[in-house]
């Protein structure tokens, strides 16, 4: 038996701002492991040219990105929902191991199940290099993003 994971579809603006927001903070712990238990067993990933299918491969794809994308830090925003789907856009800013610095923006549309858990995600997603004097996004890695802390559209971005 698979374990809820609400907020569940239908989504409300409420609701689907919730999980948004969750898939958020998720993502910024970059711990590839907790990520994974928001996808089902078989969820199915495009991201860029790459197309995970299940846990296990959502788990290693993760373990790839964050040991190259250095201090991550990710803002997502709704954008649409309707009934088990939810599209966001994203913006986050990281460093290489040579200390460049860059800013990548993003879409993704995701699918849920009965139970709350991303059954399939589609993410497009372009970088730019930036500066480090560029930076928008700061806050302690060791946690979430502070709830007064600006959006990506209070950011113009």
């Amino acid at each position: 038996m698979t374990a809820d994971r609400p907020p569940l579809p239908p989504f409300t603006r409420e609701t689907a701002i919730q999980k948004v927001r969750g898939a958020e903070d998720g993502w910024n712990s970059c711990d590839p492991e907790r990520v994974s238990l928001a996808y089902t067993e078989d969820s199915r990933w495009r991201n860029r040219a790459e197309f995970p299918r299940g846990r296990a491969q959502i788990v290693e794809f993760l373990t790839r990105k964050w040991a190259r994308e250095l201090e991550y830090r990710l803002i997502k925003e709704l954008w649409a929902f309707e009934g088990n789907r939810i599209a966001v856009r994203f913006a986050y800013e990281w460093r290489d191991d040579s200390r460049q610095w860059y800013r990548s923006y993003g879409n993704e549309n995701w699918e849920f199940d009965e139970h709350g858990l991303m059954r399939a995600r589609h993410a497009s997603i372009n970088d730019r290099p930036i500066a480090e004097s560029e930076r928008k996004f700061h806050w302690d890695r060791s946690g979430p993003r502070p709830a007064d802390h600006p959006s990506l559209s209070d950011l113009g971005l």
